[in-house]
């Protein structure tokens, strides 16, 4: 990390370690609500079961400006709720925080995709089992179903950080382009671009943008891989 450090300008580095920090805040933020949604849509049935997939998936489809504008209607300072967290002093428009919403929700249906298989996998006789033992549904979710679903979890969980690392379009356009506060490295790379003699710093940032999305697809793959040798001897 340090050469890294000394690699770059301090611009850089500001937007590289502002990156690391929305995409871990973004990776917090949606890790309860992937788990408690993908668990919903594996195992339980229940009336708009379909709707809310679709709702989960819709960033995915839906251009990543249109969910930076539908933020900023909901959470601007105009906005029904902007206008009862800005007086709190919680306001996420313009903030660095409102960058990891606005990642947390771009790399949701990641997380919830990678989670929802992993439960599928899971055979229901061992939750089965651990009933018949005495233990809540609470306890048999976290000693049991959560421990076997470990692997989609941290594919999940990587692929929604390379995700928020790489997030753009709904980022900018929900909290803008402000350096050390909204900057990060999709937001630097594009501002460098249009200014004379930008060039050099860009491509540094899109070697580490390019590094740390290989890294994290790779481990993914390699998780999914020991996910369908399990499918293969269950």
């Amino acid at each position: 990390m340090e050469a890294i450090r000394q690699w770059l300008g301090p611009e850089e580095w500001v937007a590289v370690r502002l990156s690391l920090r929305v995409a871990i805040w973004a990776v917090a933020l949606s890790l309860p609500f992937g788990v408690a949604v993908a668990y919903a849509l594996a195992r339980w049935r229940f009336p708009g079961k379909q709707i809310l997939n679709g709702l989960v998936h819709l960033p995915l489809v839906m251009p990543p400006v249109v969910t930076g504008y539908l933020l900023l209607l909901g959470f601007g300072p105009l906005g029904p709720i902007g206008r009862l967290l800005e007086p709190l002093g919680l306001g996420v428009a313009f903030r660095w925080s409102g960058a990891s919403l606005a990642a947390a929700i771009m790399g949701f249906p990641l997380m919830v995709r990678a989670l929802r298989l992993s439960f599928e996998l899971i055979d229901p006789g061992l939750e089965k089992a651990a009933a018949t033992l005495g233990a809540s549904p609470v306890w048999i979710f976290f000693t049991v179903t959560l421990p076997l679903a470990l692997p989609g979890l941290l594919a999940g969980v990587l692929l929604a950080f390379a995700k928020a690392m790489g997030e753009f379009g709904a980022t900018i356009t929900f909290v803008a382009n402000i350096p050390g506060e909204t900057q990060t490295l999709p937001s630097a790379i594009y501002a460098l671009l249009q200014v004379p003699g930008g060039e050099g710093p860009a491509a540094r940032l899109v070697m580490i943008s390019i590094a740390i999305s290989f890294v994290a697809l790779l481990l993914s793959e390699y998780l999914n891989r020991r996910l369908s040798a399990r499918a293969g001897r269950s």
